[in-house]
């Protein structure tokens, strides 16, 4: 998606996106999109809907830009083109120019959200904290859980507990396997095979985390 946008912004296209929730914006994304100049960041604090649009056709659906939405929820959606069908595209299009007319600029918010990802701005006692929390759930931990047995242990749904290492960045799913990340062996996780494909399994100490 990001490679798409930035193929567009070759072509000085304006482009406005609206995001609802802050805590969806990391780091990563925040200083990549600073730095692309044709898409305007808006804020809506009430925003739900999800709405793709442009001058000739409109997706209005339930699927985020996210990947784990793509790759493991069942979700539904309508396709309509301004030339097939005017009036809908009319409709749609009202709606989200009142999106957009009650929403506002984040730029500060953002900038906020990078700066406390700047290792640079970090305290000695900061990253040795870190180090250290790194440290204590490293694989010297004898026991590990499988995300169903984290998800008994906590009270949420597998489904859920997959999602949340997902968005950690510490595992991702890749057709039926699950896949751990660079971060996620850092922390203490470890693959294994099974009947139905390759799974995680997670020390202990994680739980703490999740709970969180």
């Amino acid at each position: 998606m990001k490679l798409a946008l930035e193929d567009r912004a070759k072509f000085r296209i304006d482009m406005v996106m609206i995001y609802g929730k802050v805590a969806d914006l990391n780091p990563t994304d925040s200083k990549w999109l600073e730095k692309m100049d044709d898409i305007k960041l808006l804020f809506h604090q009430d925003l739900h809907a999800k709405c793709y649009i442009n001058e000739k056709e409109a997706i209005v659906t339930s699927m985020n830009l996210f990947m784990f939405s793509q790759q493991n929820n069942v979700e539904m959606g309508i396709h309509v083109s301004k030339e097939d069908d005017f009036e809908l595209y009319k409709q749609i299009l009202t709606e989200t120019d009142k999106i957009k007319r009650g929403s506002e600029h984040r730029t500060i918010s953002i900038q906020k959200v990078v700066d406390k990802g700047v290792e640079k701005q970090e305290s000695r006692a900061a990253k040795a904290e870190k180090a250290t929390k790194i440290e204590s759930i490293k694989p010297s931990m004898t026991k590990y859980l499988t995300t169903k047995e984290i998800s008994q242990i906590i009270g949420m749904t597998s489904r859920n507990v997959n999602a949340w290492f997902v968005d950690q960045k510490m595992m991702y799913k890749k057709e039926d396997d699950w896949i751990a990340t660079k971060k996620g062996k850092e922390l203490g996780c470890t693959e294994k095979e099974g009947q139905y494909g390759k799974f995680v399994i997670w020390p202990e100490a994680i739980v703490a985390d999740i709970k969180k």
